[in-house]
């Protein structure tokens, strides 16, 4: 039923804006056989509108991806670095909450670890709203960072580096098979926000999958029940994405292409001095307003990723094609 109404939604949005064209359409006769200027200024407006939202509807269309619809669970881990580097991480999170919000997505910090001295050491945050996800992948791989840093005394340059994991939140909608045998799960109290009962029991909860060797932590929720719950929810998302990873590099191998994973894929540089860029690696896309894209402006370097991605594998798919 669920799959059911998001489809009826889907052809609902496309047969609504059909309407508007033929009335549109229509309009312009009679405004064209009365010569009612008015009118046309009206209808000029309502084609930009519809042409405005059919650029958005067709954007949509790259979000195709089987979870691409789904909810998000963003983590952000601090590289080496120290209090720089947990500070960049905290600079990351304030972006994604920002752009969240302005896409009027809801966010729940699941999980944190602060840092010594400043910044955070990992944060996982889930992200609900629609195409979160397919929105969101877009982002996952290594953010490099270089700045004067404002805890150094002598206030030299810096580079620090962040990675960024996503994955689809996947809720019940798929079956995960976890066996009970291969987890261990260790109850502790938590160091973070929440007030004085969740400091005085041991409500946080890690998890470990012992065959994989993912651990999982949360500590933001009241209550250890809760807390296992998130937690869990986090497992099944890490599991069921270290499966498609498998299988994706099972079909890179066959098909003998290289594929980097993990630390070693810088995505995107800030640069804040001796002057100001933000570059996506990827793509080439670059902009010089570095205040605004880590105030939230990601659509433009989102929307460039997924284009970019669409003609790779339109060209893949014609390479494969012709070799067949």
């Amino acid at each position: 039923m669920r799959k059911l109404n998001s489809l009826k939604e889907e052809v609902d949005t496309w047969k609504g804006l059909a309407d508007r064209v033929a009335d549109a359409q229509m309009l312009l006769n009679l405004a064209m056989a009365d010569e009612d200027e008015a009118m046309v200024d009206d209808i000029a407006r309502e084609v930009e509108a519809v042409k405005a939202e059919l650029g958005r509807l067709e954007f949509r269309l790259l979000l195709s991806g089987p979870h691409d619809k789904d909810d998000a669970i963003l983590a952000i881990h601090a590289g080496a670095g120290g209090t720089e580097a947990q500070d960049w991480a905290e600079m990351l999170l304030r972006m994604y909450l920002r752009w969240a919000e302005s896409r009027g997505y809801k966010t729940n910090i699941l999980d944190s670890m602060p840092g010594e001295e400043a910044g955070l050491k990992r944060v996982i945050v889930g992200v609900e709203g629609d195409y979160a996800y397919g929105y969101l992948k877009a982002e996952k791989g290594v953010h490099r960072l270089v700045r004067l840093s404002p805890f150094d005394a002598a206030h030299r340059r810096h580079t620090s580096f962040a990675l960024v994991e996503v994955w689809p939140d996947i809720g019940e909608e798929i079956q995960v098979d976890i066996n009970p045998d291969d987890l261990r799960i260790d109850t502790f109290r938590s160091s973070g926000p929440g007030g004085q009962h969740m400091q005085k029991t041991s409500s946080a909860v890690r998890i470990t999958h012992l065959p994989t060797g993912i651990v999982v932590t949360c500590q933001n929720q009241r209550s250890q029940a809760q807390n296992r719950e998130t937690a869990m929810k986090i497992l099944r998302a890490r599991l069921f994405a270290l499966e498609q990873e498998r299988q994706e590099a099972e079909q890179a191998r066959l098909k003998g292409k290289h594929v980097e994973a993990g630390w070693g894929n810088q995505i995107r540089s800030y640069v804040l001095h001796p002057y100001k860029m933000v570059k996506d690696l990827r793509t080439g896309f670059e902009t010089s307003n570095a205040e605004a894209v880590l105030d939230g402006e990601l659509d433009d370097f989102i929307e460039t990723y997924l284009r970019f991605t669409l003609g790779e594998n339109t060209a893949n798919s014609r390479s494969e094609a012709g070799g067949a």
